[in-house]
């Protein structure tokens, strides 16, 4: 199963993703750590495109192909990259899961991207105005949303884990 997730920097998203992973021992694939490695190695890749995103997709895939269970991490803002994690699942012959985390408090959010201290190393994090003026995408079709204003990150697992079962 491919577990697809989204959302703002700052949202609570890769908390919630690597938990997920820990829970069901899922290969977990972040776009950040892909970037960052890319960053660190060559001058080349100071301005990201999107060759992080297509190292992810190879590397999803590729797990999805051995059987393993798959959560990606990344804001996943436009459509475009949603439908490409939507078709690696299609032909890849899993079934997958999208997942918006979001948070609907502003202040909230503000202080967790003010207050972010990433642990990949090297790794800038945005600053809060850079995260509100991110062209993000109104999704087009069905997923899942969860909302870390109001759910902890334990629920939110808990949510996608019942979501999932029919898989």
């Amino acid at each position: 199963m491919l577990y697809i997730f989204s959302g703002l920097p700052g949202c609570g998203k890769s908390t919630v993703a690597k938990m997920l992973s820990e829970k069901l021992k899922a290969v977990y694939l972040r776009v950040d750590t892909i970037e960052q490695v890319l960053r660190n190695e060559s001058a080349a890749f100071r301005e990201m495109g999107p060759e992080g995103y297509f190292i992810l997709y190879a590397l999803a895939r590729e797990n999805l192909r051995l059987g393993l269970p798959v959560v990606t991490d990344s804001v996943n803002d436009l459509n475009l990259v949603r439908d490409s994690f939507r078709d690696i699942a299609l032909s890849s012959g899993v079934p997958f899961l999208e997942i918006e985390i979001l948070c609907s408090d502003p202040e909230q959010h503000r202080a967790r991207v003010e207050n972010r201290i990433s642990e990949i190393p090297g790794l800038k994090v945005p600053e809060w105005q850079a995260v509100m003026d991110r062209d993000y995408e109104p999704w087009r079709r069905d997923h899942l949303q969860l909302d870390t204003a109001k759910l902890s990150p334990a629920a939110c697992v808990d949510k996608i884990l019942k979501a999932s079962l029919p898989f």
